[in-house]
């Protein structure tokens, strides 16, 4: 399943609900509360970033949940995958919070 061009990517990385030591992979000020995997997946798109969302995958730390993860392309490393992912999620986040305030 793993390749050397893709990086998995789960949910936990950006929520800001969890500690880093619970998984939680960037920082708070990036951090959206209860990111969903169609959320990242909108996000990675945007990027224009090749992805996979492969649901009903458990987060290894919490294997209960099954928030699903998702396979991007990686340009770079993962961290700065990850790192751009958070703020094209937060950037959304805000387009949709303008949205609804209309």
């Amino acid at each position: 399943m793993r390749k050397q061009d893709k990086a998995i990517i789960w949910p936990a990385y950006f929520d800001l609900n969890k500690t880093r030591k619970e998984g939680r992979r960037v920082t708070k000020t990036l951090a959206v509360t209860s990111p969903k995997i169609m959320e990242l997946q909108e996000a990675a798109a945007k990027l224009g970033l090749k992805h996979e969302a492969v649901l009903e995958k458990g987060y290894p730390k919490t294997p209960w949940a099954k928030p699903g993860m998702l396979l991007v392309e990686k340009k770079g490393s993962k961290e700065q995958v990850i790192n751009k992912l958070a703020k094209q999620l937060q950037k959304t986040r805000n387009e949709v919070q303008i949205q609804k305030q209309k």
